[in-house]
């Protein structure tokens, strides 16, 4: 029997926290948040994912596979990507806005969309058949959900 990812309990930690950063380990994408309570909260992101608003995709996990114009043959070393550039423009208008998480889902092949305003969306697609972890959310020292649940 396969373990259901706890969706109540995802929504529970990213209800309401604040967007506070996107950018990257090596090749996984990672989301930061400041909970309701202060507390620290991320997402890390190891399959296909984008960040699209009113429509447009404005970041996704394909930019980190691009070097930014002239950034040389060292650029994912240096963090001097696509990926980078654009992770770094939206994490400044994110540290001016402050938006909120205003919902959570979870579909049943482990989708994972979290929604802030004003009409953003992060949507994570896991594209692997096996048991290797697609993404998870956590709170520093605290709770780890993921996807498939089995990886965490």
């Amino acid at each position: 029997m396969v373990a259901e990812t706890p969706v109540d309990e995802i929504a529970g930690i990213l209800t309401g926290a604040a967007v506070r950063s996107v950018g990257r380990a090596a090749d996984m994408g990672v989301v930061e948040f400041d909970g309701p309570q202060g507390e620290e909260v991320m997402a890390h992101l190891q399959c296909p994912f984008r960040i699209v608003q009113d429509g447009t995709i404005v970041l996704g996990s394909a930019d980190m596979r691009y070097a930014q114009m002239d950034a040389g043959e060292r650029a994912f070393d240096e963090f001097r990507t696509v990926f980078d550039a654009r992770a770094a423009k939206l994490t400044a208008l994110l540290g001016q806005a402050r938006p909120r998480v205003v919902g959570v889902t979870v579909g049943t092949a482990g989708e994972l969309t979290v929604t802030w305003e004003p009409a953003f969306r992060l949507e994570a697609f896991p594209d692997c058949s096996g048991k290797t972890e697609a993404w998870r959310v956590l709170l520093r020292g605290g709770a780890h959900h993921g996807f498939p649940v089995e990886s965490v």
